[in-house]
């Protein structure tokens, strides 16, 4: 299913944005990105489709973008994601985030786009009492990255009651990957995700890594996470703005994960197997804001997308990493 009009997608250029793009294009959407640039790269943008150099909290340039392109649909990946950060930097977490969030929803609705899809995350259930996390469990962020994030799902919630627009929230847990075919993958400097600092260790780039807490409440003491291929991520939002278009009266929340979870050490043991090689580890404390485990409840989305995992190997996904970091390195040269 299409739509009359264009997708927009707000951090097109940067790593999950990318690849909502090319699963976009791949499905027959007309895209257009709106990126600041600021972490994202301009190469990342696929040839097919349009794009807006500006910031989503700019209303002015937003507002013509989406007249422009006949926007019909927005999808938002655009914000800032460092937890670590955003402890010690709040300010910068409800300014990029919450209140960014809020003008490109004002102008969503004051431009009449019917569909909007949110970027969510799994730090806005804080630290969990049960595993695996459902979606009615409850939300207490312990960072400021988890509570920009719940607030702008509020503030979707309400503007859906009072507007003639629909939304999707879709709470990711860990991302990691690239896309299969080699056309995007995680680029951004200075990276704090598990996997693509393995792979970057694995290839020469970094002389190790750090383990942020030996002493969790998990089998080996250290941080379990539920790691989804980020072309499968892709695919759920294809599959999303699907549902909201078909039922343009409803709105959902739901997680984004595979429903199991690996720890810190499984997945650099995993990492060594694709490798072949040891990466040296250093343990060190824990990291402010981090929970012990974090594992989704995915019954809800397969329940109620059209959508199956395509790619939920361990294995996989840190070979498909470790592809493209290898491709970012001949880039580099």
């Amino acid at each position: 299913m299409t739509i009359d009009g264009k997708v927009m997608v707000t951090g097109g250029a940067g790593y999950i944005g990318s690849h909502a793009v090319l699963a976009l294009l791949d499905a027959g959407y007309d895209v257009v990105v709106l990126d600041n640039l600021v972490t994202g790269f301009d190469w990342a943008v696929d040839p097919r489709a349009a794009f807006v150099r500006a910031d989503v909290a700019d209303e002015a340039a937003v507002r013509v973008a989406i007249r422009d392109h006949r926007v019909r649909a927005i999808m938002h990946f655009a914000g800032s994601i460092i937890v670590p950060e955003s402890v010690s930097n709040p300010l910068k977490y409800y300014r990029n985030n919450t209140a960014a969030s809020r003008a490109l929803i004002e102008s969503a609705v004051e431009e009449g786009v019917p569909h909007f899809i949110f970027s969510s995350t799994a730090a806005t259930y804080g630290t969990p009492e049960r595993m695996p996390i459902g979606e009615d469990d409850p939300k207490r962020p312990i960072n400021p990255y988890g509570m920009s994030k719940l607030m702008t799902e509020t503030m979707l919630a309400d503007v859906a009651a009072a507007h003639p627009i629909n939304y999707c929230a879709l709470r990711y847990f860990n991302v990691a990957g690239a896309d299969p075919a080699g056309r995007s993958g995680q680029s951004t400097a200075g990276a704090t995700h598990l996997i693509k600092v393995a792979v970057e260790a694995a290839t020469g780039k970094r002389d190790g890594v750090g383990v942020f807490g030996t002493d969790f409440p998990t089998p080996d003491g250290t941080g379990v996470r539920d790691y989804i291929h980020v072309t499968d991520l892709a695919a759920a939002h294809v599959a999303a703005l699907a549902k909201l278009v078909e039922h343009p009266g409803e709105s959902h929340v739901m997680n984004c994960g595979y429903g199991r979870g690996f720890s810190v050490n499984e997945v650099l043991d995993a990492v060594d197997r694709v490798t072949n090689m040891r990466i040296e580890r250093r343990y060190e404390g824990r990291r402010a804001g981090d929970p012990a485990e974090l594992v989704a409840d995915n019954a809800k989305i397969l329940a109620t997308l059209d959508w199956r995992p395509a790619h939920d190997d361990l294995g996989g996904i840190i070979r498909d990493a470790l592809a493209w970091e290898r491709a970012l390195a001949e880039r580099r040269r």
